[in-house]
């Protein structure tokens, strides 16, 4: 049988089994197959690559691999500039937004807390299609979900933690310079408008109504928000959590 040459570079590494992470290792195909079938049976989905060199030279998802081939698989580079380099990976959409499966509502949460763009979906295929139509980077834990043909942007999120996971979208998207927080709602995804005091003074505790004289509404779902005692923690979660990424 045809046996051709694999070796993942860098965060795809972690997708492989420890004794294949960097390194090259042999793989036998049982029949003919696409460099990109090959690299997702191998547990890779493939919106994580950005680059495929077979032999030395970028190639796209569809080449074929041959017996005896090196097959060399990279991710996104965030430091070098390929130029007119062929890369099999899709530029992220600007502005950039996401769709989340409900294992990662957390997650979800602390995204509209910086004010990015996040909804939630239950159904793999629903998700799929609204990455697709709605130009929406897919996040999941779920690597089936990730090797559907229709998801072209997406990410494995690597963490189980959900602050630990906002800081690798951090990190991964370089996320701070785009970030507007507390203008979205956590709760519905929708903007945040201010509103005069008077107009939601009927669904306020009386001491909020002597205190606080600033507030916002959410246009989606009439939910009403101020800086309460939540405030200042949140404010700190988020500086701590965009710096150090």
């Amino acid at each position: 049988m045809p046996s051709v040459w694999f070796r993942f570079y860098a965060d795809l590494n972690d997708f492989m089994p420890a004794h294949r992470r960097a390194r090259r290792f042999i793989h036998v195909l049982r029949e003919p197959a696409s460099v990109k079938d090959t690299i997702e049976a191998l547990g890779v989905p493939h919106p994580e690559v950005d680059l495929i060199l077979v032999n030395g030279t970028p190639v796209d998802f569809s080449q074929a691999l041959h017996d005896g081939d090196r097959v060399a698989v990279y991710p996104r580079f965030e430091a070098i500039d390929l130029g007119d380099v062929r890369r099999v990976g899709a530029d992220v959409p600007d502005p950039l937004r996401f769709v989340l499966d409900t294992h990662l509502r957390k997650l979800a949460s602390y995204l509209r807390l910086a004010g990015f763009d996040a909804t939630v979906l239950e159904d793999d295929s629903d998700i799929a299609r609204a990455g697709a139509r709605e130009t929406r980077v897919v996040l999941t834990r779920d690597r089936g979900l990730l090797k559907r043909n229709d998801v072209r942007w997406g990410c494995w999120i690597r963490s189980t933690d959900p602050q630990a996971q906002f800081v690798e979208l951090v990190r991964r998207f370089t996320l701070a310079p785009q970030a507007r927080p507390f203008t979205r709602c956590l709760r519905c995804n929708g903007l945040l408008e201010p509103v005069a005091k008077d107009a939601v003074a009927g669904r306020l505790l009386p001491r909020t109504r002597a205190d606080v004289d600033e507030f916002h509404l959410c246009g989606t779902c009439g939910r009403v928000y101020w800086r309460g005692s939540h405030y200042q923690r949140l404010s700190c979660f988020l500086q701590r959590s965009l710096g150090r990424a």
